[in-house]
């Protein structure tokens, strides 16, 4: 199979307000009022660890059939540490991003433990949200300047 190309185009909205849009699903993310902006979403921030959570739930799903385990509840639990004051510039030593990241993964099932134990590892390596945090990726940002005057 080919390598594909997965798409998001994300436009400002109101505010801090912005839609992301894939495949013809939305999504609104925002910041909260005490950053400006007005609370009608996920902060980007907070979309990521959501991204992981998803992603390691859907492939633990995927998998437990190979592994032959019936899971009959799974949740997956991510938090991670972020200082606001890096990504806003206000602390030039505090980084723009997380500094870590937790997953506790929340699984009932009859299976052993030894095999769901091998399927969490199995759903790690191959989540590709989790390959691209855990070993980062390129990203080659480009930018477009409209200077059409628009007049009100």
């Amino acid at each position: 199979m080919a390598n594909q190309v997965m798409r998001s185009t994300v436009t400002l909205k109101d505010g801090l307000k912005v839609e992301a849009e894939s495949r013809g699903f939305k999504v609104i993310v925002d910041e909260p009022q005490q950053m400006g902006g007005s609370n009608l979403g996920m902060t980007p921030v907070e979309l990521l660890l959501s991204a992981l959570g998803s992603c390691l739930t859907i492939t633990i799903t995927m998998f437990s059939k190979a592994f032959h385990i019936d899971i009959k509840d799974l949740k997956v639990d991510v938090e991670g540490d972020f200082d606001p004051m890096g990504a806003m510039g206000n602390d030039p030593n505090a980084r723009s991003g997380f500094t870590e990241i937790r997953v506790n993964i929340h699984i009932s099932s009859d299976a052993p433990e030894s095999r769901i134990h091998r399927l969490i590892e199995m759903a790690e390596q191959k989540c590709p949200v989790s390959d691209t945090l855990r070993h980062g990726v390129g990203i080659n940002a480009k930018f477009e300047l409209n200077t059409e005057i628009v007049s009100a």
